[in-house]
């Protein structure tokens, strides 16, 4: 994989703090009490977006790195909304940057792929940002991997590479594993996956009567909606009970597990809520639990009709 270090040289921690709630679910005293529970927990690595609570996100983190800056790596992303052209990554890029009163992020992802934008625009864009110094890595979330593919052959031609791809993956997401984490160990991409827990499926909280994405938004409603996902998250419960550890650790630490070695992205509305993801940070996975926690849910099949060759 790419080698992404934090400015003084320190290698990304396992784990990535996702700040998508600062300002939103999370107020500022919320945010920065999760922030310091992240930093106490080890986390070097910290990712928001242009797009996330209009703005409160990027502000509200861009206000707690401060004090440490060059022991942080530091993400946003552009482009979700409006395009991948030149002129509206330039334009949201200062104003995350304003927002965040950072000259310059470490990594720099596209939120989605632009169908309508000629990639020579875009990648142009990032290289002579990366050649201005504004950005060290280049990153892509919600790409597919022939998408990440023809991408990577115009940045090469820009003089540049994509470094990371932020893909989702969870014990019920694991679409990732077919194609897009073996793109990324033949291109050397790391990997930085979203949404570990499911929408807080994983936590188990659901099972309990407990509210959340899934109960308030019809978009998480949707891509968890299914009877077998559910069934998953209640086996992953009880085998978590037979190990005395919450099953949200369990979750993220299976997604960090994964062969690719991948740093999920941990997210929270609270410093309470965020401390059984946290956990996994230094949780111990054995191969035999691992191999348990694999089989609860269902495998991808994969990109192949030749399956006696798979």
């Amino acid at each position: 994989m790419t080698d992404l270090t934090t400015r003084n040289g320190a290698r990304l921690s396992k784990l990535t703090f996702g700040a998508m709630q600062f300002g939103g679910k999370a107020d500022a005293r919320e945010s920065a009490a999760m922030f310091e529970a992240a930093r106490q927990g080890g986390i070097n690595h910290f990712d928001t977006a242009y797009l996330y609570t209009e703005g409160a996100s990027e502000t509200l983190l861009g206000g707690y790195i401060k004090q440490d800056r060059d022991d942080i790596y530091l993400a946003t992303k552009v482009g979700y909304l409006d395009g991948a052209s030149r002129e509206n990554i330039l334009r949201d890029f200062d104003i995350s940057r304003t927002r965040m009163n950072e000259d310059a992020v470490d990594l720099l992802y596209m939120h989605r792929f632009d169908n309508d934008t000629p990639l020579d625009e875009t990648f142009n864009t990032l290289a002579g940002l990366q050649s201005q110094g504004l950005i060290r890595h280049i990153g892509v979330s919600n790409y597919a991997a022939w998408q990440v593919m023809k991408a990577q052959a115009v940045a090469k031609s820009c003089g540049t590479k994509i470094d990371v791809i932020q893909p989702m993956y969870s014990l019920v997401k694991r679409q990732a594993e077919v194609e897009i984490f073996e793109m990324a160990a033949d291109q050397n991409i790391t990997v930085v996956p979203y949404s570990p827990l499911g929408g807080g499926l994983l936590t188990g909280k659901y099972q309990t009567g407990g509210t959340g994405r899934l109960t308030e938004d019809p978009r998480y409603q949707a891509r968890y909606d299914q009877d077998w996902m559910h069934r998953t998250a209640a086996q992953l419960t009880d085998l978590a009970k037979t190990h005395d550890v919450s099953p949200a650790t369990l979750a993220v630490a299976w997604a960090a597990r994964h062969k690719i070695a991948p740093h999920p992205i941990v997210s929270a509305r609270s410093a309470e809520q965020l401390m059984p993801s946290l956990a996994a940070m230094t949780f111990t996975l054995s191969d035999a639990v691992y191999d348990q926690i694999t089989a609860l849910s269902i495998a991808p099949a994969p990109a192949t009709d030749r399956l006696e060759e798979a």
